[in-house]
This record gives C-alpha cells, structure tokens and sequence, in this order.
C-alpha cells in the first residue's frame, strides 16, 4: 500500500472539511448580522417632528442627543415655515410633534382638535432683528428707516417672522393699520415703502438672501444669525412693544396611525425639549428660554 498517497488523500479530505467548516461559519454569522440590522431597523419606531424654519439648527441638535440616549427611535424633522407646516397637518400629512414659531397657527389646529389635549407647552421666546450682508454700506439703521435700502427681503404674512414684521410696521406708522396684519401683500409694503421688497416663503430663506448679497436688508429671527455672524450683521433688535412676544409653542399632534412605541418616543421627546438640558441648547442658539 502506498501510505504516501493515503496521507495525501487524508491531508485532501481534511483540507476541504476545514473549507466547508469556514464557509458554514462565515455564513452563518452573515445571517446573523443581517438579521439583528434587520431587526433593529424594523423596531425603530419613527416619530415625525414638524418644527418652524427657525428652529432647525437647535432641534437638529435635540434630535440627535436624543437619539443617542433613546437608540430605539428615528427623529425625523421637517422644517418650514409655520404655516405651511400647519396646513400640511390640516391636510392629513403625519406628524406627531408640532413646534410652532408663533401661536397662531397652533391656535387654530388646536380650534380645530389635531392636538393631543393638555401637552400644548410654551418653550422660547425669540426676537426679529433687521439685519444687512457684513460690510454693505448702507444709511438704514433699523426698522424706522428700512426703506432708505433699495431692496428689502421680507418673509410672506403667512410666516410668522413676516406677521410680527408687518406688526411692527403698522405700530410705526409705515403701514395703516388693518384687522389682520398678516393679510398685508408684499406689494402693498413696496407701495407703501417705495422700494423693491423681495418676498420669501420662510425665515431662512430670507436670511440666505441678505448674506449672500441678493438684498441689502432683511428682517429675520435672531436666533437665525447663530452661525451666520460673519455673513450678516444685526442693525436692530426690534423692541416687543412693536411686534408683541415672539413665543414658540409645542404640542403632540393626534396620530392615529401611530404605533405604541412611537406614541411613547414622541412623549419622551416632546419632555425632552421642555427639559433644563434643552433650555441650554436653546440658549446657546440665542432663545429666551425665560418663558411662562
């Protein structure tokens, strides 16, 4: 007998074992890791955050604390203006926390019972600013004289940055006064004001066209110039008595399609933002947090 070739066919014999040994092993774990993603990926209960254009950069922030304490939920933000958001619940689009930069629009869901009764909270209080592009050469020195800019960005009357705006303009005078400040077109403003008002459909917006140089001045939130200090600089902070408080409320939206783990999540969240811990964030991005 050749003993060589049986060690040879031992050797062989071993060699594809140990192969098939390894390749059931590598698939099984294969299995496992696709499977516990699988898994986490299913149980991550998504909870939809409508949040005013405003409050993007501090609730991007939340969003992402929150999640690294709470592993087993998605939040998902969509930021705009307030109104649109409100019109966008209004018209069956799922949501479960509404934060809105103005009560108005939480007023009215509320009127109309898309809130969860008793979680309506007031958060922060916020301020409009008349902002140029940093180092534009301009006359204008604030609200009073706005008009000495030969083109202005202004926020629509449905945003509540426009709102308190065109409020504070009928309060000086620059505008008559009319039952619903809001109502006031942006033409009319331009008539009033002689000079070119350029429109936007949300805050941000209105921002971007002043630090990219689209427009000499704008009005916007103050908070909105976190970040964009050497792209803009603020010429007035407008004073409450012209525009009224800007406060900032929240509430859990009804959900009926909801599941139970994303009810929970989206109680825990909506705690959170109330919470010490969230005030100083919201600090940081230059709210009041000094709210009843």
């Amino acid at each position: 007998m050749d003993w060589g070739f049986c060690e040879e066919q031992k050797a062989s014999a071993e060699m594809k074992r140990s192969k098939k040994c390894f390749t059931t092993i590598v698939a099984a774990v294969m299995c496992l890791v696709t499977a516990g993603c699988g898994s986490a990926k299913e149980e991550k209960a998504q909870v939809q955050v409508f949040v005013a254009a405003s409050l993007k950069n501090v609730m991007s922030e939340l969003e992402l604390a929150y999640e690294m304490e709470n592993p087993g939920v998605d939040i998902v933000l969509s930021a705009d203006s307030s109104g649109t958001l409100m019109t966008q619940i209004q018209e069956g689009y799922e949501c479960d926390i509404f934060f809105s930069a103005a009560q108005k629009q939480m007023n009215t869901l509320e009127e109309g019972g898309f809130l969860v009764e008793e979680t309506r909270h007031n958060v922060v209080n916020n301020q409009v600013v008349v902002v140029k592009g940093k180092g534009v050469e301009i006359t204008v020195t604030g609200l009073v004289n706005i008009a000495e800019a030969e083109n202005i960005a202004l926020a629509a009357g449905s945003v509540p940055v426009g709102k308190y705006t065109r409020q504070a303009m009928v309060n000086l005078k620059m505008l008559p006064e009319v039952e619903d400040v809001s109502a006031i077109s942006t033409s009319e403003i331009m008539e009033a004001l002689d000079t070119e008002v350029s429109e936007h459909g949300n805050v941000s917006k209105v921002l971007i066209a002043v630090a990219e140089g689209a427009c000499e001045v704008g009005t916007t939130y103050y908070s909105d110039t976190y970040g964009y200090e050497d792209k803009v600089e603020i010429l007035e902070f407008v004073d409450y008595e012209l525009t009224g408080d800007v406060i900032y409320p929240v509430a859990r939206v009804n959900n009926e399609e909801a599941s139970h783990a994303q009810t929970e999540y989206a109680e825990g969240f909506l705690e959170y933002i109330l919470s010490e811990e969230a005030k100083a964030v919201f600090a940081k991005y230059y709210f009041d947090t000094n709210v009843e």
